[in-house]
């Protein structure tokens, strides 16, 4: 053990060239003594040696006539107000710099006893000398200079006619008993008081002694500056001719219990003592710190610029906080200018000593180098140990490595220990056979860490530290066994395993970490422990960036996790930690990956730019996942497979590649009040018998269908607002069951809603409007039943029903469609009852080619074309239906259609087509190439027209008289004649000439949307 002790020393400044040699006379060398019975003055500190004593005496000697000619010189009232606003004495500095100790036993020393005697020998000080007094000058002198005890009267009329020269009162401060001090680190400034530094009043007048016995002078005053005569014989002032320059340099030998010596001397020795230069010189030799380190309380550090310190003397406050604590260096100090300097060689040494002396601060500056421990270095005490270096990063600078066992181990007790700006490494000496990795250990295996805290109320304080560790065998940091520290602005990375292990109920505050490139995960929480991250950094690890599992929880917020080659965050085997406000991004694989049982609540995080899906939930996991932004993902927003759950609310879903939300393989969340939108896919994809809650959300403006429902999948989708996508609203196909309740699905590019192929929803009680493609859609032997709907404002019809569908529509509300209001055709089917089917732009319900439904009891009116309307070769049943106020009739039935009628009331319709052919219309005129009313349509054999080209009976009699013509059939067309797409011009009207021989509602738009992903 190296120990480096500066030596305890007397200060005694050089005769030759800081004062003047001037003798004085008994009666002047004499210093006050205290008036009531010798008692000591509270205010003077009890430590200082007799030698000091003797020297600070000799200085207020020396420097006396060198006072009095500068309180003439500089009497004015600006000096005497600068006198007075001076700073602390030297006693007060001395007593609040170093605290005073008391000697032990309170026994004293020999010299003590000495310096005892010495001050009954002293006189005090008349303390009516101010005062004018009528009294002869020679009772005035008796009063004022007492011979001390133990002169004769020769020396005292020597000393009294020494006193009657010319000489200029001043005060000096009272003085206590000076006891011995053992105490090896007490510093031992000098704190006699001179002339400049006794403050006097700004307007008093003193009156001097006299010249001679009964000369008293008469109005003098210190301000008479010009009245004042100086005795040639005295010897040059030196001191005050030196420039400032030079006394720097000499100041910048001194120590720091010097420096504070010097300080008492004079007003000039006090401002260049507390100057920021020989302070900071001083400081930077000792600390090595660029800026001065504020240390207020015990474990608080902090460096700040000189600026923003409220002392006027940053750097001389700073070491008044530090100057008690004990130094490690790899070599030893030369020349240092420290008083009762401590100096070790080894961090046990120190630590040992600090144990030994518990009324020293447990403070140890470790300084720059490599630093090996003898073995691991145990804290289980409050000690503080920072690093000292002049770099800018002093914590590169300041090294421990360990390679024999745990570098740093905090233990029970170590509660307010602060350890701060160190590199801490385990790096093992090499080994022949590979360590395996922490997770296919053994539990007798031997794990090293380059720091463990372990044991309740083992509470430290990390800060700014570089961890790191070489070894498979364990992590850079371990935490267990209830322990609690908290480490700030330190980073784990490189390391050969984990970066930082936390188990076994430990807890802790993990702020301003950074933790990257590590072998296998980041963090690792396991067995109920329960760390705090907060604005953490963990990225860029070959492994997953956070690993929660085996019940492990913790807190993490506002962590920046990204660039994993895993996922950003894994919780399993039912881990429930809480993510609030991360970033989790760029992730190699996925963002967030729940399963077997996991759980954890995620909330209000950004999760982004994933190479998979941002949030993996599976293996009957429940997570919470609340709030968050998830965005860009290369694959899907939330993935929910393999019997997985959880709640899924009030995040923003969107721009992902596939499917906002993806659920499948009897997986059953809960998806509440999210917004769901602009993906490159669908929104919602439930596929492979999925099941779930999908209720509140607003989905819209993905590219592919907002909600698809297949292969046996059956969720509930409620009060969803479903709008603006580029193709289908809800889409069920293949098998896709479910209940679609109570949603708004609007302003699709394809129909609102689509079923085929099988499925079977049940849809009740939404409103659908504003499809370009009609509202509902079922097609491909679809099924479904829809009750309580209201459709309507549709580009097509508001239910088309096709290629053998069967569904069931009841008690829905279907108006306002731009086209008709059920279209049912090509061997459609389908129960249609009570339903309400009105203002329609074309027929309320038309069923054609081969279709065959049943209408019951249903409500047609208002129409703009005929009621219903059935076509060559379809057919229906028709029961109790009210068929009225329709523009075009209300049943209207093409030749050889003979549907099943029973019960239906027909009335109040207008027969607008034979009110037009009354009038000799032709009916293009009333309908024109967008409606289709059902009138008898003929053939002109004469102008070559086919089936496809229908002509109306006024134009058959007008345009085409005397032409060989063909009745064709009682059936739904626009008159192609007056429409000019003959050859011969219509003679009833004068149209534009256009080519449309459309005769059917336009035929409905499947989506393109395919049966995979």
């Amino acid at each position: 053990m190296l120990a480096h002790d500066a030596p305890q020393q007397a200060i005694a400044m050089p005769q030759n060239e800081f004062f003047f040699k001037k003798k004085m006379t008994s009666n002047s060398e004499k210093i006050i003594r205290n008036t009531a019975n010798d008692e000591p003055n509270p205010d003077f500190p009890q430590n200082r040696s007799v030698a000091s004593v003797r020297r600070s005496t000799t200085f207020q000697r020396r420097g006396s006539a060198s006072a009095r000619r500068m309180a003439i010189r500089h009497s004015t009232s600006s000096t005497r107000r600068r006198i007075s606003d001076s700073p602390k004495s030297a006693v007060e500095m001395s007593s609040s710099y170093f605290p005073p100790q008391s000697p032990p036993g309170g026994e004293k020393s020999p010299r003590a006893a000495e310096c005892e005697d010495d001050e009954d020998d002293e006189i005090e000080e008349d303390e009516e000398e101010q005062q004018p007094s009528s009294s002869s000058s020679t009772s005035a002198a008796g009063r004022r200079y007492s011979p001390p005890r133990g002169e004769s009267g020769g020396q005292a009329a020597a000393a009294s006619q020494q006193a009657s020269s010319p000489s200029f009162p001043y005060s000096l401060r009272k003085r206590r008993t000076c006891l011995s001090q053992k105490d090896e680190d007490a510093c031992f400034p000098i704190t006699a008081a001179t002339a400049d530094e006794t403050p006097q009043p700004i307007s008093k007048k003193f009156k001097l002694e006299s010249v001679s016995p009964g000369e008293a002078r008469k109005d003098f005053s210190i301000d008479d500056d010009d009245e004042m005569k100086y005795d040639p014989n005295e010897p040059p002032d030196h001191i005050n001719t030196l420039p400032d320059e030079i006394l720097l340099k000499i100041f910048s030998y001194l120590s720091d219990a010097d420096v504070l010596a010097c300080n008492s001397v004079c007003d000039r020795f006090n401002r260049i003592g507390n100057s920021n230069e020989v302070w900071k010189e001083l400081y930077c030799e000792l600390y090595e710190y660029r800026l001065p380190l504020y240390h207020p309380s015990h474990g608080k550090f902090e460096f700040r610029e000189v600026a923003r310190w409220k002392d006027e003397n940053a750097w001389k406050e700073s070491h008044r906080q530090l100057h008690r604590g004990v130094h490690v260096m790899k070599e030893d100090p030369e020349n240092t200018r420290i008083a009762n300097l401590k100096v070790f060689d080894q961090i046990e040494y120190a630590m040992s000593y600090l144990e030994s002396n518990p009324e020293r601060e447990k403070l140890i500056f470790l300084h720059a180098g490599i630093h090996e421990p003898i073995d691991t270095i145990y804290i289980a005490s409050n000690v503080q140990i920072i690093g000292a270096s002049d770099t800018r990063d002093i914590t590169s600078s300041v090294i421990i490595e360990g390679y024999r066992n745990t570098a740093v181990t905090f233990v029970d007790g170590s509660a307010g220990a602060y350890f701060g700006f160190i590199t801490v490494k385990f790096r093992p000496d090499p080994a022949p056979l590979k360590t395996p990795p922490i997770s296919q250990q053994g539990q007798n295996s031997n794990h090293f860490y380059a720091i463990l805290v372990t044991d309740e109320n083992a509470e430290p304080y990390i800060e700014r530290c570089d961890i790191s560790s070489k070894v498979g065998s364990g992590a850079a940091v371990c935490v267990k066994k209830h322990a609690s520290p908290k480490f700030k602005y330190c980073t784990v990375v490189d390391c050969e395993n984990v970066g930082i292990y936390i188990t076994d109920h430990a807890t802790g505050h993990y702020e301003h970490c950074e933790i990257a490139r590590n072998t296998l995960a980041g963090v690792w929480v396991k067995n109920n422990a329960n760390p705090y991250f907060r604005k953490c950094h963990i990225h860029s690890g070959k492994d997953v960036g956070v690993f929660t599992f085996e019940h492990g929880q913790g807190y993490f917020e506002k962590c920046n996790i990204h660039s994993n080659r895993i996922s950003g965050i894994e919780v399993k085997n039912a881990a429930n930690p809480v993510v609030i406000r991360c970033e989790v991004h760029h992730g190699h694989t996925g963002g967030i990956y729940v399963h077997e049982k996991g759980r954890g609540q995620f909330m209000e995080n950004r999760i982004y730019a994933n190479a998979f899906a941002g949030i993996w939930i599976t293996s009957h996991s429940d997570p919470t996942i609340r709030k968050n932004e998830i965005f860009t993902g290369q694959q899907g927003g939330v993935y929910i497979f393999g019997e997985g759950r959880g709640l899924i609310e009030q995040n923003n879903i969107y721009g992902n590649a596939l499917a906002g939300i993806q659920i499948r393989s009897q997986s059953d969340p809960i998806v509440r009040l999210n917004k769901i939108h602009d993906g490159l896919h669908g929104g919602i994809y439930v596929h492979e018998k999925g099941k779930g809650l999908i209720e509140e959300n607003e989905v819209y403006g993905n590219t592919l269908a907002g909600i698809w429902v297949t292969t046996g999948s059956s969720p509930i989708l409620r009060k969803n607002r479903i709008h603006s996508g580029k193709q289908v609203g809800v889409y069920f196909y293949d098998q896709g069951h479910g209940l679609l309740e109570e949603n708004d699905i609007f302003n699709h590019l394809y129909s609102g809603v689509q079923i085929r192929t099988g499925s079977n929803p049940k849809i009740c009680r939404n409103k659908i409007w504003g499809g370009q493609n009609g509202g509902v859609l079922v097609y491909n032997g679809g099924k479904g039943c829809l009750e309580d709907n209201e459709i309507f404002d549709n580009a097509m019809a508001g239910v088309w029903i096709k290629t053998d569908s069967e569904p069931i529509l009841r008690r829905n509300k279907i108006y306002d469609g731009r086209d008709g209001g059920v279209c049912i055709f090509n061997r459609g089917r389908g129960l249609l009852e009570d339903n309400e089917i009105f203002r329609n732009a074309q027929a309320g319900v038309l069923i054609s080619t081969e279709s065959n439904p049943t209408l019951r009891r249903n409500r047609i009116y208002d129409g703009k074309s005929a009621g219903i309307e059935i076509t060559n070769g379809a057919t229906a049943t028709l029961e109790e239906n009210q068929l009225f106020r329709n523009k075009y009739g209300g049943l209207c039935v093409a030749t050889g259609v003979n549907p099943v009628q029973r019960n239906n009331r027909i009335y109040d319709n207008h027969d607008t087509i034979a009110r037009a052919i009354k009038s000799g219309q032709c009916l293009f005129k009333v309908s024109s190439n967008n409606s289709f009313p059902m009138h008898n349509f003929f053939r002109c054999a004469t102008c070559n027209t086919t089936e496809r080209n229908a002509i109306c009976y006024n134009c058959i009699k007008t345009c085409h008289r005397g032409h060989v013509v063909e009745h064709v059939r009682f059936d739904r067309f626009f008159c192609d004649c007056g429409a000019g797409t003959l050859e011969r011009n219509c003679h009833l009207q004068n149209v534009p000439r256009d080519n449309d021989t459309v005769y059917d509602s336009a035929t409905p738009i499947s989506t393109e949307t395919g049966t995979e992903i």
